[in-house]
């Protein structure tokens, strides 16, 4: 039986018919729902049911029909919109840490074309210099990988401008006390404002959301705003507020320049992917943090 990836990725898979069947094998795309059984979701609604025994291959599909450069734009956006505190080129990855300060923070995504996994050994000795977990970001198809063991999977969601904006929202060029208390989370105002070739804005309503936007050019030159940091007090959830904030972010990056957007969300964040695929947002591809020293 081929290895099967996590329930809710797109796959193509392969199987068998039963025997006497012409031809013997047959193909399903769509999103893998269970293992055991094996059932998939395809475009049309249809769910199709194979015993695990009867898997010949399989193969993980973006989320949806998509290049490798619109990935690539997507993530090179995305990486200098958290870019961390220390960064660093090497064999097409970019290396950042931020004393430990967050995942995306401190992870080496590949994002140049020649990106392969021969630098990993050298990534593996940049991270151990500075004491940290070499944690490598990797997106659909940009880097072929091993079979390893995946830390964290989130959906990087995409969508284009413009968008209207919320005037109860205040913006700011830092975080404030107000914002930070909101966030709760405890990352330095450094690598919260950090950012590379762009700016970044935070919003606020009053003591109830906050939210981080960065505008950042992809390798193409095209500007992206990238939405992070969301967080609406627990008492004051289900009014609207992260829309709110979502919306004033996004309407201050197509102001800054940028004619599309992203978010990347956990994979099992059902909450967050909901909000953004109501605010005309869609799943463009995953990235998974594996630890690269265990490859």
């Amino acid at each position: 039986m081929a290895d099967l990836p996590r329930p809710g990725t797109r796959v193509s898979l392969r199987y068998r018919l039963p025997a006497g069947s012409v031809p013997p094998l047959n193909d399903v795309v769509g999103h893998l729902l269970d293992r055991d059984p094996v059932r998939v979701r395809t475009k049309t609604g249809e769910t199709v049911e194979i015993s695990p025994a009867d898997v010949v291959s399989v193969r993980t599909l973006t989320d949806v029909p998509v290049k490798a450069s619109q990935i690539r734009a997507v993530e090179h956006a995305a990486a200098l919109g958290w870019p961390g505190l220390h960064r660093e080129w090497l064999g097409g990855w970019l290396l950042r840490a931020s004393d430990g300060y967050t995942h995306r923070g401190n992870s080496a995504v590949p994002l140049d074309i020649n990106a392969s996994t021969a630098t990993v050994p050298a990534i593996r000795d940049w991270y151990a210099r500075r004491g940290l977990t070499p944690w490598l970001a990797v997106p659909d198809r940009l880097v072929r990988m091993p079979q390893s063991d995946i830390h964290l999977e989130s959906i990087v969601m995409v969508r284009t401008l413009p968008a209207e904006g919320a005037p109860e929202v205040t913006l700011t060029a830092e975080p404030d006390g107000a914002w930070l208390a909101v966030y709760e989370r405890e990352v330095p105002v450094e690598v919260l404002t950090a950012v590379v070739d762009g700016q970044v804005a935070f919003g606020r309503i009053d003591d109830a959301a906050v939210g981080r936007g960065a505008v950042t050019p992809a390798h193409d030159g095209t500007r992206w705003v990238g939405l992070s940091a969301v967080r609406v007090a627990e008492d004051r959830r289900r009014r609207g507020h992260a829309r709110a904030v979502c919306a004033a972010l996004l309407a201050w990056g197509a102001r800054s320049g940028a004619t599309n957007a992203y978010a990347q969300v956990l994979a099992d964040n059902a909450g967050a992917i909901a909000l953004y695929e109501s605010m005309g947002f869609t799943a463009q591809h995953r990235e998974r943090y594996v630890d690269a020293s265990k490859l």
